[in-house]
């Protein structure tokens, strides 16, 4: 494996750290969606919303204290601030989410486009190594030509396999966090219509208390 890694020349070093780096992500990424499927508790989000049905807001945050699902966490930011614009806090907190989701797939995907570049780049330093050989030994010492072409299949090789199987765990990381966010805009809504059916009480109870001050203040 060193003799392999060695005739594909300097380039070579450069594709190691893409194949470094994007080893990391991949398994960083792992371990994140490993947690995150850990963390998911969807009894505790379907009596969430059974208890915001309900209007039992003090109960909610009791049975969510401590828990790390990514939806009660979005979902509690809206309840906290139902006053004041419920569905912008549940867009910020889903933002957040997301681009937690989506950490360093910038940096594969980065990895899956340099590694094939790097790979042509070192197939044309080989081909120019081999002319440059041949050039100056002839035809008479073939092997000091097959070492520049050895060098350009192996850097192209290296390259394409670097980006072959980073491609598949990209996507994959990718269909996650699409998937969540449809999970999340699923549950945020239905906390929406569940409150937009309980605002109507809300407001049916203020005003009526607004009459009874208005009443009182003329008597």
């Amino acid at each position: 494996m060193l003799d392999f890694f060695i005739k594909g020349g300097p380039v070579m070093y450069p594709l190691l750290a893409c194949s470094i780096l994007s080893l990391t992500v991949i398994i960083e990424r792992i371990l994140f969606w490993v947690r995150e499927d850990m963390s998911r508790d969807q009894r505790l989000v379907d009596d969430v919303l059974e208890l915001c049905r309900k209007g039992e807001w003090d109960e909610v945050r009791t049975r969510v204290t401590g828990s790390r699902d990514y939806i009660i966490r979005i979902l509690v930011a809206g309840i906290l601030h139902k006053d004041f614009s419920m569905v912008k806090a549940m867009e910020t907190a889903a933002t957040d989410e997301i681009k937690r989701m989506r950490k360093y797939l910038s940096v594969l995907d980065t990895m899956i486009t340099v590694a094939p570049l790097l790979g042509i780049f070192g197939t044309v330093l080989g081909i120019i190594t081999s002319f440059e050989l041949l050039g100056t030994s002839g035809i008479e010492h073939p092997q000091a030509v097959t070492a520049g072409i050895a060098q350009a299949l192996i850097t192209t090789a290296s390259g394409l396999g670097i980006a072959i199987l980073a491609v598949f765990p990209f996507n994959y990381f990718n269909s996650r966090a699409e998937n969540a966010a449809a999970y999340i805009e699923k549950y945020a809504t239905s906390l929406e219509i569940v409150y937009e059916k309980l605002a109507p009480q809300s407001v049916g109870t203020t005003g009526r208390a607004n009459d009874l001050g208005e009443i009182k203040r003329r008597t």
